[in-house]
């Protein structure tokens, strides 16, 4: 089971806001489309139209609201190709949202727990949710035994940041973390507001190597310096400012919420005997792809 006050977080957030990224999880020109397209090695529509042209059946493993769900259905073929979506607190929203779309079903389910029932697939997809579960190895090993001979696997889990990040984000998420959905979105509300105006200023910044703080020199957006080693401040102007104040509650607010490193990860593919076929690291995440 997930533990402490996690179950509870998602519950708020999905059920509060059914259709979260959904619009934009689907919009090729979006920035999120392309956030999780280009990250698991995707450069197009056609590409990612093309690897989902051989998969038989595929598994979203926490399906949240089913955004992915409908992105896989989208670029899949739905007369041979059937998908499946689990989650722990969401599946009766994805169900919902997804109500006319051909040959998906979805089921409530703990990654944590035997999955066999489920079958056999031969595309995984989990994505931002294995560092939710309180145990990431044990979620992915669970995945591995519903992988088919040949099958492939894609995952992304949250990676270790900058030692100032780690510190404050810790610090906020201990504050809010017994708070009600309400009172802890008043403080990711007042959050949202300093990235917005931060990202308002369209200040570049020229910063040296910071090594004991592990900020590489570069040339870096204001917002986004704060964003990548001090304090999540997310803003985005795809979305509006509920939507950003929704995304920020989404990384401060579950208590269960560990963090990689690109070496752990790799060694849970090799001990499962999996090749790994694709790695993107960027400043947040971890994103693995490999075949079994």
């Amino acid at each position: 089971m997930i533990e402490n006050n996690t179950t509870q977080s998602f519950n708020d957030k999905w059920h509060k806001n059914t259709t979260l990224a959904f619009e934009n999880t689907l919009n090729p020109d979006s920035e999120t489309f392309k956030w999780i397209t280009e990250r698991n090695g995707f450069k197009n529509e056609d590409e990612l139209r093309k690897y989902l042209s051989s998969k038989k059946r595929i598994l979203d493993a926490g399906c949240g609201n089913g955004r992915v769900t409908a992105l896989l259905r989208k670029y899949s073929d739905p007369k041979s190709t059937g998908i499946i979506g689990i989650d722990l607190t969401a599946a009766d929203v994805a169900e919902k949202n997804l109500a006319d779309y051909p040959n998906v079903k979805f089921y409530k389910k703990d990654l944590l727990d035997n999955l066999t029932d489920l079958g056999k697939f031969d595309f995984i997809y989990c994505q931002e949710v294995l560092h939710h579960t309180g145990n990431a190895r044990k979620g992915f090993d669970n995945l591995i035994q519903i992988l088919e001979p040949g099958g492939e696997i894609a995952i992304y889990v949250y990676k270790q940041k900058a030692p100032a990040r780690e510190f404050v984000d810790d610090y906020i998420r201990e504050k809010i973390a017994g708070m009600d959905y309400e009172t802890a979105m008043r403080h990711c509300r007042q959050i949202t507001e300093l990235g917005k105006a931060l990202t308002d200023q369209n200040i570049k910044l020229k910063i040296p190597e910071i090594s004991l703080l592990q900020i590489p020199s570069g040339e870096y957006d204001l917002q986004r310096f704060i964003y990548h080693f001090f304090a999540k401040m997310f803003w985005n102007y795809e979305y509006n400012f509920e939507e950003n104040a929704v995304i920020n509650y989404d990384w401060y607010h579950p208590q269960n919420c560990t963090r990689h490193t690109i070496e752990e990860v790799r060694d849970w593919f090799t001990e499962n005997g999996l090749t790994i076929t694709h790695e993107c690291v960027d400043y947040y995440g971890i994103t693995v792809n490999g075949k079994l």
